[in-house]
């Protein structure tokens, strides 16, 4: 009876093969190079929305405005 509850051996896994360093290809060729500037330009040329309509430098986000100034309006 102790044989009906006792789990299956598992198989042994098969060996893996790992494929030789002469047969991968290089991804410094010219023409990929090439092939993503030419597709990097044509992002950038085609791009729209924020980043065409921000007039000003991140720069002045830490620069507080300056609202405390009298008008002859408010006093």
């Amino acid at each position: 009876m102790g044989s009906l509850f006792k789990a299956p051996s598992m198989p042994a896994p098969p060996a893996i093969v790992e494929p030789k360093v002469e047969d991968v290809p290089s991804a410094d060729d010219a023409a990929r190079k090439a092939q993503e500037e030419e597709d990097l330009r044509r992002r950038q040329r085609n791009r729209k929305g924020r980043r065409s309509t921000i007039l000003t430098t991140p720069d002045y986000e830490d620069v507080a405005a300056e609202t405390d100034q009298k008008s002859l309006l408010g006093g």
